[in-house]
């Protein structure tokens, strides 16, 4: 990426304008256009290229760009040179300057041969000055006059205008020194609340107070940096009203530059106050969160204590209190057993690893000392003998690491290892047990609310809005009932006695558990159509007859629940299978679980984006998708300064396709149940074709930047956690790559 050149400062060129060989007054011409003096000057003919660039690039630089646009009026006063020095003003001028030019008006030699041989070689060279303007050669300062009116023009070309070029260079040179400190100052700001911004809030009581205080600390020295940037300036602007407020421009800067800190300043106090107040917060969470760790059984013990002597009191409520003084204490009892039984076997369990790990190292350091006696050692005699003295005194520390009690060890094993099959056949026990239920209920649903609905018995109770919508109402919830009764129960089944095993279970039925994305799909459809006639009577009439205490929209969610359920018991029989047969199936039959709730999770996002005009389905798979911090940056032109305002990220939503990335705005949740799953609004995308990444950004492990047309445009994402941040940039990656090895292929 190219680095854009730092604008010229009057401090960096002083020398190059203390020969004041061209100034700026202030004069304006009719039409606004600002006026650069060339006044006499001898030795212009002898000025570094350098210098002269710098110079005029300066001055040029100073006016608004609404006046630069107009174009600048030269004044060239050469009254006491020569024509010679006059073309080579005009020569230089008309190839090197470096703005638009609307007018050049030449004072031309006043000694009688000069004058006479610039009329005549001006009008035979004219065209060899290659200026699209016109070059007006005068005469006199009168009719200068007659162009510029002399309130615009310095006294030495007869005008009324004072002008101290000392002063000038004095005062730009303050002016430019301010700015510069407003914007340290404000990149100052923008920086710490950046960083206060995009800082994780920490876990623990010390490290949240350490955080707040240091935010604090920071804050208040910017409040002292702050007040005397205000100062200094209202000091120069005192001392610059007094001696050179003529020049209206002067004015017009210094005030710009304090709006922009006042405005700066406003916007850092009002998200510092909101981010304090987050503080703050966070750390009466954190000293909640400490306290109910560390205290919630003495508090529960202290609580049964106050009601015990409550009812010694003889309290009015006895008979309340005491069911409440009883059930804190069967609690209390019943954690303290819990964590007691959980200590001891992870003490057991501990102890054991122990003492295999010590005979384990043991034994290494025995193979070691074999494996390391040179060869040429037991050679000769004497060698051998001391190789074998040394095996010898090692041999004779066997007796620190041997394991006496076998028979005890094994026991300990061997109950570690029950207790661990307990587990499993638990965790088993669950799966089978609650797959029956579920299979059960679905029938139930179907039977008592689906089949109804085609009853003529209780056909006047069904609403117009349910006519004709079963389909709607079930979705394919019949075809997720006929699998899992007439295959998938059966199978698992088969698994009773080896629950290691049940992986290869769900790894065979994969494809057909992928009936779950339709069904999810089509919930908020359903959703909507059971809130519109909820209170019908037809469904309370069938409630009635099954006896349910809840209604038909809790048992059409269990679908949803039940493929949720699949992926925490499949954790849970990989806690317990490490090494075991079964492990690797286990491991894969997970990822594949979680792979479906993926793609169903991902569906539904997608269907909440509104505003996209184009259609979704031509964009390709949906790779990814999920909640970023992103930061634009637009290379072309300077940041201005009250854009440094923002210290908050956006927050966007991006959707990753095969052929472009979507990046939409989150909407609050409205309504209730599916209703109140978030909307997209859509925002921005980006051809994939013409994306870069770069995997790296700023420093931070969460960040990476997403860029197009040669990084012209460039977005920096921040994700929650550094592992999201790489499978994305993985994932664009093989985006990228695929389209690559696809346009090669339409090459060859």
């Amino acid at each position: 990426m190219q680095q854009e050149s730092s604008p010229l400062c009057a401090a960096d060129i002083s020398p190059d304008l203390r020969k004041q060989f061209a100034f700026l007054s202030g004069g304006r011409g009719q039409n606004g256009s600002p006026i650069i003096i060339f006044p006499e000057y001898p030795a212009f003919g002898e000025l570094e290229e350098q210098e002269f660039h710098n110079v005029l690039t300066y001055l040029t630089s100073i006016p608004s760009v609404c006046s630069t646009g107009v174009g600048f009026i030269l004044v060239i006063d050469r009254r006491q040179d020569r024509w010679a020095s006059v073309k080579g003003t005009l020569l230089r001028i008309a190839g090197s300057f470096p703005g638009n030019l609307q007018l050049v008006l030449v004072l031309r030699p006043t000694a009688l041969f000069q004058r006479t041989i610039s009329d005549i070689f001006f009008k035979l060279n004219k065209d060899e000055f290659k200026m699209k303007v016109p070059v007006i050669m005068l005469s006199s300062v009168t009719e200068l006059h007659s162009y510029i009116d002399r309130t615009q023009l310095t006294q030495e070309l007869g005008g009324t205008q004072e002008y101290c070029h000392e002063k000038w260079i004095s005062h730009r040179t303050a002016i430019e020194g301010f700015a510069l400190m407003v914007k340290k100052t404000a990149q100052t700001l923008q920086s710490f609340g950046t960083e206060l911004a995009e800082t994780e809030l920490p876990n623990d009581v010390e490290a949240t107070h350490v955080l707040k205080c240091s935010s604090t600390h920071m804050t208040f020295h910017l409040d002292i940096l702050l007040n005397f940037s205000f100062c200094v300036p209202q000091k120069k602007v005192d001392e610059l009203g007094e001696v050179f407020f003529h020049s209206r421009s002067v004015f017009i800067s210094v005030s710009r530059l304090l709006g922009q800190l006042d405005e700066t300043e406003t916007a850092f106090d009002d998200f510092w106050d909101k981010h304090q107040t987050k503080l703050e917060q966070c750390l009466q969470l954190r000293h909640f969160e400490q306290n109910f760790r560390e205290e919630v059984l003495d508090r529960a013990l202290t609580l049964a204590c106050d009601a015990d002597q409550l009812i010694e009191a003889s309290h009015y409520a006895v008979d309340s209190i005491l069911p409440k003084c009883s059930e804190l204490r069967a609690v209390c009892e019943e954690i303290s057993s819990i964590l007691k039984a959980k200590k001891a076997y992870l003490l057991k369990a501990m102890e054991l690893h122990q003492c295999l790990e010590k005979a384990t190292k043991w034994c290494d350091d025995g193979i070691y000392l074999l494996a390391s006696q040179p060869v040429d050692k037991c050679q000769s005699q004497d060698g051998a003998e001391s190789a074998l003295q040394e095996i010898e005194r090692f041999l004779e520390t066997a007796n620190q690491h041997k394991l006496t009690d076998l028979s005890g060890i094994w026991r300990d094993y061997e109950s570690i290892m029950c207790l661990m099959s307990v587990h499993y056949r638990h965790v088993m026990n669950e799966l089978l047990e609650t797959e029956r239920a579920y299979v059960e209920e679905l029938l139930c649903v179907l039977e008592g609310y689906g089949a109804e609905m085609d009853n003529p018995a209780m056909a006047n109770l069904i609403p117009n809005t349910l006519l004709h919508k079963k389909d709607i109402l079930f979705g394919n919830m019949p075809e997720i009932y006929q699998f899992h009764k007439k295959t998938f129960l059966r199978e698992l089944e088969a698994y009773t006695d080896y629950p290691e095993l049940v992986g290869r279970c769900f790894l065979e039925r994969m494809t057909d558990l992928q009936i779950y994305e339709k069904y999810c799909q089509n919930k908020p459809r359903s959703e909507s159509l059971w809130r519109q006639c909820s209170d019908c009577v037809f469904f309370q009439e069938c409630q009635k007859k099954l006896e349910h205490k809840l209604g038909l929209d809790s048992y059409l969610l269990k679908p949803v629940q039940r493929i949720t359920k699949y992926q925490l018991l499949l954790k849970e029989l990989l806690k317990y299978s490490k090494g075991c047969e079964g492990e690797d199936d286990l491991q894969e039959a997970l990822s594949s679980i979680l792979g479906i709730l993926k793609a169903v999770n991902d569906s539904m996002h997608l269907i909440a984006i509104t505003g996209y005009e184009g259609n979704l389905s031509d964009l390709g798979r949906l790779m990814m998708q999920g909640s970023f911090s992103v930061w634009t940056e637009h290379k072309k032109g300077h940041a201005k300064v009250k854009d440094l305002a923002r210290f908050k990220p956006m927050q966007r939503h991006l959707f990753l396709h095969e052929k472009a990335l979507l990046f939409c705005k989150k909407r609050e949740e409205n309504g209730e149940g599916y209703e109140k799953a978030p909307s997209y609004s859509f925002k921005h995308s980006l051809s994939m074709t013409a994306v870069g990444i770069t995997e790296n950004a700023k420093g931070d492990n969460k960040k990476f930047e997403i860029w197009c047309n040669s990084r012209e445009e460039v977005f920096i994402v921040q994700a929650p956690t550094p592992e999201i941040k790489t499978a994305w940039v993985n994932e664009i990656r093989k985006v990228l790559t695929g389209q690559l090895k696809a346009y090669r292929g339409e090459i060859s």
